[in-house]
C-alpha cells in the first residue's frame, strides 16, 4: 500500500447482499471501489453482531484491493492476530474500546498489518494526540456505530483539527457514516480521503446489475473531488 491522499471510495459490505459476498466484492471492485471495508461488531461495544475471523478470512480471496477491517468490538487484543491471518490490510481499533489503545496499535502493526484508531462522535480528536505515530489511519465515526444506513453527524471540525495535527504525517484520515454525495464535499474539504460508504453504494443495484454500483461510487468520488 502506498500512500496518498486522493479520494478513495470504500464500499461497506455490511450493505451488500449477505448471501453473495464474493459475488459482491468483485462488483465494486469492478465499478472501482478503491478498498473494501469490513464492519466487525461484536454485540457487546455496539448493539449489533457481524463478521468474525473465519467471515473475514473467506472474503479475503475476493479482495484485490485493500481490505480495510473496522473492529467494533472490546476487548481487541485478543484477536488481533486472527485478523491477521484472515488477510486484514488495515486493522481499525477505536480509542473508546480499551484502555491501552498505544499497545493495541502496537500490536496490530507488529502482525504486520496497518494500524488505524477510530474515534466515535463523542470523542476528542485530542484522544488520539500521543499515539499519532503509530497509527497509519485514523476513522471518524460521522454516526454513532452498530448499524449501517444512519443520519450523519457533522464532524467536519474534529476531520480539520485531526489534519491540522497530522502535519506531514502518512496518516489517512477515513469518514464512516452518512456518506453520500451531499457529505461526501463537507469531510473532504475538510481533510479526509478515505470515505466509506453502504447504503449509498449498494442502493439501486445487484450483482446481477451492478452498473448502480458504480454510478453511485462516480457520484460520491466526483462531489468530494469537486469540493
Amino acid at each position: 500500500m502506498s500512500f496518498d491522499r486522493s479520494i478513495k471510495i470504500a464500499p461497506s459490505i455490511l450493505s451488500a447482499d449477505f448471501a453473495n459476498f464474493g459475488a459482491e466484492i468483485q462488483a465494486i471492485e469492478a465499478q472501482g471501489a478503491d478498498w473494501v471495508h469490513v464492519d466487525v461488531m461484536d454485540g457487546h461495544f455496539v448493539p449489533n453482531l457481524t463478521f468474525g475471523p473465519m467471515a473475514v478470512k473467506a472474503f479475503r480471496p475476493h479482495v484485490k484491493t485493500v481490505m480495510d477491517v473496522h473492529l467494533m468490538i472490546a476487548p481487541v487484543d485478543p484477536y488481533i492476530d486472527a485478523y491477521a491471518e484472515a488477510g486484514a490490510d488495515i486493522l481499525t481499533a477505536h480509542v473508546e474500546a480499551g484502555p491501552h489503545i498505544h499497545r493495541t496499535l502496537q500490536a496490530i502493526r507488529a502482525a504486520g498489518m496497518k494500524a488505524g484508531v477510530a474515534l466515535n462522535p463523542g470523542t476528542p480528536a485530542e484522544a488520539v494526540t500521543h499515539v499519532l505515530d503509530l497509527t497509519d489511519l485514523i476513522c471518524v465515526m460521522t454516526v454513532n456505530p452498530g448499524f449501517g444506513g444512519q443520519k450523519f453527524i457533522d464532524m467536519t471540525a474534529k476531520v480539520r483539527t485531526l489534519r491540522d495535527m497530522i502535519g506531514d504525517r502518512p496518516i489517512h484520515i477515513e469518514i464512516d457514516g452518512g456518506v453520500d454525495p451531499t457529505t461526501a464535499p463537507l469531510v473532504a474539504a475538510a481533510g479526509a480521503d478515505v470515505l466509506v460508504a453502504g447504503s449509498a453504494v449498494f442502493r439501486g443495484g445487484s450483482v446481477a446489475d451492478p452498473a448502480p454500483y458504480g454510478a453511485n461510487i462516480r457520484a460520491i468520488r466526483e462531489a468530494a473531488v469537486s469540493h
